[in-house]
């Protein structure tokens, strides 16, 4: 299945305003990544609340869980 990812970059710098990317499969939206200067957080299809990481969080996830590319 391909996905699809669209991302909206605010004319800010980065730490003011996050990048959010919407992710979705096919036709299902499976959610929203927001990226900004201290953490990322995944909110999965229309949730108001998300789950949090700081980057030293997310790198031990990804070394973790992450398949090597």
């Amino acid at each position: 299945m391909s996905y699809k990812v669209s991302f909206i970059l605010p004319e800010r710098e980065l730490g003011r305003a996050d990048i959010e990317f919407k992710v979705i499969e096919g036709r299902e939206k499976l959610g929203r990544l927001r990226v900004s200067k201290g953490s990322v957080v995944w909110l999965a299809r229309d949730k108001t609340y998300g789950r949090k990481l700081n980057w030293r969080e997310f790198a031990e996830m990804m070394e973790q869980a992450g398949r090597k590319e």
